[in-house]
């Protein structure tokens, strides 16, 4: 009868060994709560649902805590592991261009035909990636850190991907994560930004009505814009020659269905993906790092800067620009690539203060062209630091 307690009592002990309860972390408590919040933004204040909650429950599987000496094989970081798998399509830098093929299927350029000049808010933004990038340094990181870093402040979840997959993939988890943070928080740090840096007569000016542009400017736009941005940095051709072949799918008039394909069914897939181990990658016993949370607050600077950048571009341009065509810097923190949600802020904000005065279709230019410009600029680092 001795024997068989000891039996259970040594069944028992083995088997409290491999549960979660038994291998429970600070780290592991302390990453459910982030993606138990991450959740409830989502639902409640939805904010990028379609983002948070992968991301989120993500959080919630990648931090269920288990015996790490058994070769389980169930995280993502263990190799052989599903999650290990479907994390590859992260690691290799497969899974952003797919996104960017979706983005450019329903990507509507118009706007930016109609006013060429606003091209340059979505360059000006980008001030926060370098801004981001020397100071990653002065911290201490390496140029390749220091670089995939700095991506984080084009609000670019898909770039700041693929750019820590070629430079710095030992940050990966972290810089996904601080991407797609700030890219959901766009409603939150951008507002009080706006308004700190404009004064009340500004945040009325009313601007043209754009042009209409013709069907052949649509679809001559993505093949110019693939030649001219590829030419200049042939690094990012991986990302601008999947949206501007989206984009022709989408204008050409004659590839619906592919078109429909990239923007609904396939993104949603890859979105799928790419949140949930991303988020999954938050393994506490690999992410929860000093140098982890010093991203996530270097990429909130970043995020600020390029929206100051944007907005303080404009302020520049107005002064060289006739009365009737003033910019409103309200739409300069769209120079972001966070599309649609920093247009949305700046149409937001705008009617806050004029009822009438909508700005969503001016700054839908600077937003799309965030898209371009963060890709650019991922191109222009890679080229220098691989």
């Amino acid at each position: 009868m001795g024997g068989f307690f000891e039996f259970l009592d040594h069944g028992l002990t083995q088997f409290f060994r491999y549960t979660a309860f038994a291998n429970l972390t600070t780290g592991h408590v302390v990453m459910i709560a982030v993606g138990l919040i991450f959740i409830y933004l989502a639902i409640t204040k939805e904010y990028e649902p379609l983002l948070l909650v992968p991301i989120g429950f993500g959080m919630l599987i990648g931090n269920i805590p288990f015996l790490q000496e058994a070769n389980l094989q169930l995280g993502v970081y263990e190799p052989g592991s599903v999650m290990n798998y479907l994390y590859f399509g992260v690691i290799k830098g497969i899974y952003p261009p797919l996104i960017f093929l979706g983005i450019g299927a329903m990507t509507d350029f118009s706007t930016l035909l109609s006013n060429p000049k606003l091209i340059l808010l979505g360059a000006a933004a980008q001030l926060g990636i370098f801004g981001a990038y020397m100071l990653a340094l002065l911290l201490g990181f390496i140029p390749e850190q220091a670089a995939a870093i700095g991506i984080i402040g084009g609000a670019d979840g898909p770039t700041a991907i693929f750019l820590s997959s070629k430079l710095a993939p030992e940050l990966m988890g972290a810089i996904a994560v601080s991407a797609y943070s700030y890219m959901a928080l766009v409603p939150v740090i951008q507002p009080p930004i706006m308004r700190f840096l404009t004064n009340d007569k500004e945040r009325r000016i009313r601007m043209k009505p754009p042009r209409s542009v013709s069907k052949t400017e649509k679809i001559l736009f993505p093949i110019v814009g693939l030649l001219l941005t590829t030419f200049i940095t042939p690094s990012a051709l991986p990302l601008l020659g999947m949206l501007f072949f989206g984009n022709l799918l989408k204008e050409s008039g004659v590839t619906k269905r592919l078109a429909d394909t990239a923007k609904g069914s396939l993104i949603d897939i890859v979105t799928i993906l790419i949140g949930i181990t991303v988020g999954a990658s938050t393994q506490a016993t690999t992410f929860l790092t000093t140098k982890s949370i010093g991203i996530f607050a270097l990429g909130a600077v970043s995020f600020m800067i390029a929206t100051c950048g944007g907005i303080l571009f404009v302020k520049f341009m107005n002064l060289f620009l006739s009365e009737e065509n003033k910019i409103n810097p309200l739409i300069g923190n769209a120079g972001v690539s966070a599309v649609p949600d920093s247009a949305r802020v700046s149409q937001v904000i705008g009617l806050q203060y004029d009822k009438t005065n909508h700005l969503l279709m001016h700054a839908m230019a600077p937003n799309v062209a965030g898209v371009i410009g963060s890709a650019v600029a991922a191109g222009i680092l890679m080229s220098f630091l691989l």
